[in-house]
């Protein structure tokens, strides 16, 4: 596991990865990495492990040798969001998230909040197509208590002209990129999405990602923007900063109680990919990061375990009621949000399921909150990693289900007939064809008439062979 490294309540500064052994004792691995640490993905006998830090990098601990090698370095920061989790695509690349540097594109005195605890000011974003900026510019007061005027896509207290393309870069902020496994290769897959913290490979092979919404603060603060979750998809825009979960940012949702909207600061949508749409949105604030799927032995298999965060209120939002710090399921059929049992942590941040699906494994990034003054709080020793049975989360223990004991004695009634095309009998003919013959007894195409239809136990114990991998 790793610890960010982010020095509050007087800890101190830098990441570092430890092994927990077999007795309970926690072994030092690595430290002084670049906080903070936004991943460990195990992969080939080690760790790859994204450093958020200034610059953002991506290393790789080497087990065996205790050798620790960078594999991408000078990635975008210091700002905002940083250089998120690599998940291992289907093609053996590294995809990553870099997130933004600011809120919504523009520099303001909230980005002097959050620069890590007031340290240094950041650096503009930066785009990942070829952009041409509106007339949008702001005039804000600087940390001195100067009236400056900025502008979109510049560093502090500067403005671009009306006008002005910026060509599209890699790497960039506000993007997926993906490269090679020795960090060669860079290059950009889909840009204009805020913050993706955490992605997952499905096992058709499409990437998915959470991404944390715009929030209420700075020169373009945006209202009830939730958080979403996207398909990842080669070549497409996301919209930020300009549209959010699809809608324009002057859309009324996103408008303030009086009305205010949003101005655009792109003025070459046209030139842009459509703006993708979201696969769902989770509520305002939630903050989703890492997920994981839920394993082959549950009825809820392929569906998936999301970490909520949890609101950062007042510094993102007008004060309210706590919101996410929890864990919640998305189903993957219809991409429906249901609540989960709430355990007494304080920000779940990562999830993962022990190798035989037994148990669950939840990272307590610990207790930390805002103050009305903006200020952080955070308490020493209240992060942690949970270990619970993975039945406390209530997924429903599957019934198991085999090719020779279930599946073909359910088509052997009509085999005969559908010998001209495949053996319904014959494993590698149903495990080949298994999605088509689905949708055929799920539609009503098989069985073939004078046979009745399936009823709906028997396609639902064939979704759960499916689910649970194929087995013979």
């Amino acid at each position: 596991m790793a610890e960010t490294g982010l020095p509050f309540d007087h800890a101190p500064k830098g990441g570092r990865v430890l092994k927990v052994n077999e007795d309970g004792s926690v072994q030092e691995l690595l430290s002084q990495l670049r906080q903070p640490v936004n991943g460990l993905v195990w992969h080939e006998h080690g760790l790859i492990i994204s450093e958020g830090g200034f610059p953002g990098r991506i290393s790789r601990y080497d087990l065996a040798t205790g050798e620790c090698k960078t594999l991408l370095d000078n990635l975008p920061g210091f700002g905002n969001y940083h250089t998120n989790m690599v998940a291992i695509g289907p093609d053996n690349k590294m995809y990553f998230g870099q997130g933004a540097m600011t809120n919504s594109g523009v520099i303001g005195a909230d980005s002097h909040d959050l620069a890590w605890l007031r340290e240094i000011r950041h650096e503009a974003d930066i785009p990942g197509y070829d952009i041409t900026l509106s007339d949008y510019a702001a005039t804000v007061t600087d940390p001195e208590g100067r009236q400056i005027s900025t502008g979109a896509f510049a560093t502090f207290g500067h403005r671009h002209v009306p006008g002005t393309r910026l060509a599209g870069q890699t790497p960039a902020t506000a993007c997926i990129m993906r490269c090679q496994l020795d960090g060669s290769e860079l290059e950009l897959v889909a840009w204009g999405i805020r913050n993706a913290f955490g992605l997952l490979f499905l096992p058709d092979g499409r990437l998915i990602a959470t991404e944390q919404g715009t929030d209420v603060r700075g020169v373009r603060p945006v209202w009830n923007c939730p958080d979403f979750l996207f398909e990842i998809k080669p070549g497409a825009w996301y919209g930020w900063p300009d549209y959010l979960g699809g809608k324009p940012i002057n859309a009324p949702v996103y408008r303030s109680p009086q009305g205010v909207a949003q101005e655009f600061i792109l003025a070459n949508h046209a030139d842009l990919p459509a703006v993708e749409k979201p696969l769902l949105a989770f509520d305002v604030n939630a903050c989703a990061v890492k997920m994981v799927q839920v394993p082959a032995r549950f009825e809820r298999a392929g569906d998936l375990i999301v970490a909520q965060f949890g609101d950062e209120r007042p510094m993102t939002g007008p004060p309210g009621p706590p919101v996410g710090r929890n864990l919640v399921r998305v189903d993957t059929s219809d991409w429906s949000l249901h609540q989960l049992p709430v355990f007494p942590w304080h920000r779940p941040i990562d999830i993962a399921f022990s190798p035989d699906g037994e148990f669950v494994y939840v990272v307590d990034f610990g207790d930390f909150e805002f103050t009305a003054k903006k200020d952080i709080v955070a308490r020493a020793r209240s992060g942690g990693v949970w270990k619970i049975p993975a039945d406390y989360l209530e997924l429903k223990i599957m019934s198991p289900v085999s090719f020779e004991k279930d599946i073909a004695p359910l088509f052997n009634q009509f085999r005969a007939s559908m010998m001209w095309r495949l053996d319904l009998c014959k494993y590698d003919d149903v495990r080949i064809n298994a999605d088509m013959i689905l949708s055929q007894i799920d539609g009503g195409g098989m069985p073939p008439s004078p046979y009745p239809p399936l009823t709906s136990a028997q396609i639902t114990m064939f979704q759960d062979w499916m689910k649970q991998g194929y087995p013979r």
